[in-house]
């Protein structure tokens, strides 16, 4: 079995994020999704409308996901690549070489964004058409 895992927030869950999911599923037969705790994204200094729990639950119910797990600090991916016998790490292009270290342990793949679409834009336009 062929496994991919990929990371992110997965707030305010849009087209871009179904298009990454998909692609990196076709990439593989067993997808996990590391999505960012709570606590992980206080130390990032990012705040996601929607709490860990609600994230995990939206992205159980996508058909391209095979698992979600916590993603707790920036040191935990050379583990959990080689704990879950991952075979290829999928990130979206604009993490571009970010992540090549990865490459000792498993394939590393950047995935075009789907343009026109990102959560920072969902929350400019909410913000533009509330405060408009």
């Amino acid at each position: 079995m062929k496994k991919v895992i990929t990371y992110g927030t997965f707030d305010l869950l849009h087209w871009g994020h179904i298009n990454l999911l998909k692609r990196a599923k076709q990439l593989g037969d067993h997808l996990t999704v590391a999505i960012s705790s709570d606590e992980f994204n206080a130390i990032k200094n990012k705040k996601s409308y929607h709490s860990f729990e609600n994230r995990k639950m939206i992205l159980e119910s996508i058909r391209y996901v095979d698992e979600v797990i916590a993603e707790n600090d920036w040191e935990q991916k050379v583990s959990d690549v080689v704990n879950r016998d991952i075979d290829v790490f999928v990130m979206g292009d604009d993490w571009e070489g970010k992540f090549d270290f990865l490459k000792e342990h498993c394939e590393v793949v950047y995935l075009p964004r789907t343009i026109g679409i990102s959560t920072s834009k969902i929350k400019n336009d909410l913000f533009t058409v509330n405060n408009g």
